[in-house]
């Protein structure tokens, strides 16, 4: 049976058809800029190789061309002749949509239901750019696929195991009780496919500890005890933890009244600061790209060279911290974009947990995005690199659930 996996973000669309319950990937694309008046369109079908290939790329779409209209480009693509993978939408038995905000209503996937609606509505204000939009594919999927299952997958589902002493802040209990307060965390599901993936490669042991490194433009580490959430870096939103390509991560809470007092900020200007013009693109200056920055630190860039030095120390911290939580540490995964395609980054990590028997082997930890054990058969703590998948872990739900 094909399931449609959906991703609706603030202005754009993500989706991918499966052929379930094998997993194979069909196609997959993305919508970007929506509502913008450079809206883009690109559509990938699989190549010879086991890869995808692009068959459009950042197609110019009219200008302000929204969600609505993304999705009527999609039908047309998913059942045309030449690019499309189904003679009709019909065809699709399910949809499984990606939602970003649950807060503590839901710990784990779920069929929609109108109870269901209400309660990411009820969510929004944890998740404003969000899960207005994770509403708009799921009302829009409905309309068009009458009848046809639709499921919700949380990004905050996977971290509703933490303890009590995990997810609250030491502030006025009653922000918490009023008003929900406290550690959500993100990429839930990112970090519950390659933890589950990592427990297969250590052998499936009755017990492991696990520390889960999502790097990308948006990072998160979580520390995974028996396949379940124990603790995670981001917070009530995906602005806590380590620095990220535009986010600034954790600093001292006064940094943001003393920088609103000098500069007469608003809340929501102080808050466009530390999401989209901090982290990796506030130390360069003009770029939040790994490759960039990582191409200009070996030509002798001061700031490039500061980069690399933060994120790998903090992200040191937390690895180390995580370990101490956990009363040890058995594995420790790299995934996402920068964890899976950085190897400079790997073998810096490798060196500082040497304290904790890690020996990493260069030659395996040369490759990018491919998933591999990199370090040596001697190395008391293993370091994997698994490549995340995302959408097929919502598709899997998704077919569970139906």
């Amino acid at each position: 049976m094909k399931e449609l996996v959906i991703n609706c973000g603030s202005s754009s669309l993500k989706y991918t058809v499966f052929e379930m319950p094998e997993g194979k990937e069909l196609c997959n694309g993305i919508f970007e800029q929506l509502t913008t008046d450079l809206p883009t369109f690109t559509h990938k079908l699989p190549d010879a190789n086991g890869g995808m290939r692009k068959v459009k790329n950042k197609e110019a779409m009219s200008a302000q061309s929204d969600h609505a209209d993304a999705i009527k480009v999609l039908v047309s693509t998913l059942t045309d002749e030449k690019l499309g993978v189904m003679s009709d939408i019909g065809e699709i038995k399910a949809v499984g949509h990606r939602v970003l905000h649950g807060g503590s209503k839901f710990s784990g996937s779920v069929k929609v239901t109108e109870a269901v609606k209400e309660a990411i509505k009820e969510c929004i204000p944890l998740g404003p750019l969000h899960n207005p939009a994770n509403l708009k594919g799921i009302n829009a999927f409905e309309a068009l696929l009458p009848g046809v299952p639709q499921v919700a997958v949380f990004d905050t589902a996977f971290h509703q195991t933490m303890p009590d002493y995990s997810y609250m802040y030491a502030l006025p209990y009653k922000y918490y009780e009023e008003d929900g307060i406290r550690r959500y965390g993100f990429h839930g599901t990112s970090h519950r496919y390659v933890s589950a993936r990592c427990i297969d490669l250590l052998g499936s042991p009755e017990h492991s500890r696990i520390v889960s490194c999502h790097l990308g433009n948006g990072s998160s580490i979580s520390a995974v005890v028996d396949g379940k959430c124990l603790d995670t870096t981001m917070g009530l939103t995906p602005l806590e933890g380590i620095m990220m390509g535009t986010r600034c991560g954790s600093v001292d809470p006064a940094i943001v009244t003393t920088v609103m007092k000098k500069y007469n900020l608003t809340p929501d200007e102080m808050d466009t600061v530390m999401n989209k013009k901090s982290g990796m693109l506030g130390i360069t200056g003009d770029t939040s790209d790994n490759r960039t920055i990582e191409q200009r630190a070996k030509q002798g860039d001061a700031r490039a060279k500061l980069v690399e030095n933060m994120f790998c120390h903090q992200l040191v911290k937390y690895i180390g911290g995580f370990a101490a939580a956990m009363g040890g540490v058995d594995a420790v995964i790299f995934t996402g974009g920068i964890g899976e395609n950085n190897p400079q980054y790997r073998t810096r990590i490798a060196e500082k947990l040497a304290f904790l028997g890690v020996t990493i082997d260069e030659e395996k930890n040369a490759l990018r995005g491919e998933e591999a054990d990199i370090t040596t058969p001697d190395s008391k703590v293993k370091l994997f690199v698994i490549p995340t998948n995302e959408e097929l872990m919502i598709a899997r739900d998704t077919y569970d659930l139906i």
